[in-house]
């Protein structure tokens, strides 16, 4: 029934979330609408920031949580790079995952994880 799914947030700055999203996360862009940045997460999956949308989040909500079997790994990349990441991956007994968190441009939570079951 849906081939797609795109998840659209506010910004105030496209070209620091753009930094961030292909520079740092490594995502390309999927659609440039002048307002809005639409990057590929993967072939169904695709996540857009607009400057007409208010940004809108409190201390941990919204989460975007990208699923991976190589949270080790992204870690890594993603502190080379330069990210800003407080704390290393952890296993969370119980959700029964292994995951690590940071925060975008826009302050919004990412999640970078795997199911363990």
């Amino acid at each position: 029934m849906f081939k797609e799914f795109i998840t659209f947030l506010g910004t105030k700055d496209l070209d620091k979330t753009s930094d961030f999203y292909q520079n740092i996360l490594g995502l390309t862009v999927y659609k440039d609408q002048g307002v809005c940045l639409i990057f590929n997460i993967n072939p169904q999956s695709k996540i857009g920031f607009c400057t007409h949308m208010p940004i809108a989040h409190n201390e941990k909500s919204p989460i975007l949580t990208f699923v991976s079997e190589e949270v080790d790994e992204i870690y890594n990349k993603l502190i080379r790079k330069g990210a800003e990441i407080k704390e290393k991956p952890t296993l969370n007994q119980k959700f029964h995952i292994y995951h690590f968190f940071l925060k975008d441009p826009n302050g919004y939570t990412l999640e970078i994880q795997k199911f363990l079951d």
